[in-house]
């Protein structure tokens, strides 16, 4: 197969995983959902039932699958990030420091990654509904003060959500994450954030580093002033496809990484961007969303940029009740 097209059909598949699974993640949208329980249902009709419990597991219930595949994932690409990359990158001399940049990032990654996993998201419990009850005012619009929860038999905070998943309210809640299988409320989105964006610069300093590699090998080899012979026996200057291509047929699973790397970054980058906008605006994504379906909805609980910011990373303490 044609290296371009086989190149072009490893990004659609990926793009695709990844755009299918951000859509299952965020399933309490209503629209989506519907759309997904037909796609669900549709499913059922080809795959075995012990398949379809184990997908509907994964996002109906707390499960650990997507952590460890978290944690595949992180290996899988540091074992060839060091066993293929490394070597070359040392032999070609490059800055220490940008090589080893990757191994501190993802250090510092996997301890946010623990503490997203393992921190209290904010439950509302008997013990604490009280306090839970003074933190937010209620806007009556999209936070009643006479709401109580139908399952957990406790007046819902402002701000507050029942998830399904975790089987109780959550304080601030913003998103279920089965990536962290928890909850991401307001005693751990800090965590979150700093999680997203500590992700987001391991996989590009990851990035960074293989294409100076790659560039590094286009420029001592003078690829691009070199020619080669077309099939009609024509002589012709390397074109960039043809280096790309060289470079693919050299170094496969390199290339095939970098690929990953890049529609990685463009997603997390993204998400990454959007969840830290909503942080320095103080609202959830449940907020966003709700608020786009409520003509009039507040904007948020605003106290200014550092307001806001010491809220996330100070949460429970010594806030008054302000909007």
């Amino acid at each position: 197969m044609d290296f371009l097209w086989l190149f072009i059909l490893y990004v659609f598949f990926l793009v695709l995983c990844v755009s299918v699974f951000c859509f299952l993640s965020g399933r309490s949208s209503g629209r989506l959902h519907g759309v997904l329980h037909r796609a669900e249902q549709a499913l059922s009709l080809v795959l075995p039932s012990w398949l379809q419990r184990g997908i509907s597991s994964c996002f109906h219930t707390r499960s650990h699958a997507f952590v460890l595949l978290h944690l595949v994932l992180d290996t899988l690409v540091f074992a060839e990030y060091t066993g293929e990359v490394l070597h070359y990158i040392l032999e070609l001399e490059l800055n220490w420091a940008l090589v080893y940049l990757p191994y501190i990032l993802i250090t510092l990654n996997l301890y946010f990654f623990y503490k997203c996993c393992r921190t209290d998201p904010g439950r509302v419990t008997k013990q604490n509904e009280s306090l839970c009850l003074g933190v937010y005012e209620y806007d009556e619009v999209m936070f009643f003060r006479s709401n109580k929860c139908p399952t957990c038999h406790l007046m819902k905070p402002a701000r507050s959500k029942h998830c399904g998943v975790c089987g109780s309210c959550i304080q601030r809640f913003d998103h279920h994450c089965v990536w962290v299988n928890n909850c991401i409320g307001a005693r751990n989105i800090r965590f979150f954030l700093l999680y997203l964006l500590s992700l987001t610069l391991t996989a590009a300093s990851l990035a960074a580093v293989i294409t100076v590699f790659l560039l590094q090998v286009v420029l001592l080899s003078h690829m691009m002033a070199a020619a080669y012979v077309d099939s009609g026996g024509h002589e012709e200057i390397a074109s960039l496809v043809y280096v790309i291509q060289h470079l693919f047929l050299t170094f496969p699973r390199i290339v095939f990484l970098l690929g990953f790397l890049f529609i990685l970054i463009l997603f997390l980058g993204g998400y990454t961007c959007f969840l830290w906008y909503l942080a320095i605006t103080n609202r959830t994504t449940n907020e966003w969303y709700k608020a786009r379906r409520i003509p009039g909805a507040p904007k948020g609980y605003s106290r200014g940029i550092l307001g806001n910011l010491k809220e996330i990373f100070q949460p429970y303490t010594g806030y008054k009740k302000k909007r």
